[in-house]
């Protein structure tokens, strides 16, 4: 069960975070599409989407060379709630990450039916 400490240490971040907020609004990410979004280094993604699946925050699914990041379903309705009230008071944060990740070259593409 995740904690409130133990969540907001998570988002405390701001790679964590944004990397958290575009999950939740794009439903699933794969770590190319954050180093994009984020412009940012795929050791330093991978660092953080690691320590967020360890906390219970994320999960990940593999598809032939990607691996895919999604929130936890399994995740409280408080900390889903805070985390659709970030990102509907936040849009202009996150507006560089949406725009590089909606103008991304060769995103890979997502199984019809996936876990």
């Amino acid at each position: 069960m995740l904690t409130p400490p133990e969540a907001f240490k998570c988002l405390a971040d701001e790679t964590r975070a944004r990397a958290t907020l575009l999950i939740a609004e794009h439903g699933e990410l794969c770590v190319c599409e954050l180093m994009c979004a984020l412009h940012d280094n795929q050791s330093k993604i991978s660092r953080h989407l690691a320590q967020l699946r360890a906390a219970g925050v994320l999960l990940d699914r593999r598809q032939g060379q990607w691996v895919y990041y999604r929130l936890n379903p399994g995740l409280p309705e408080w900390f889903k709630d805070v985390l659709r009230i970030t990102c509907e008071g936040n849009a202009a944060w996150l507006s560089d990450s949406t725009s590089r990740l909606s103008t991304m070259d060769g995103r890979p593409q997502r199984a019809a039916s996936c876990c």
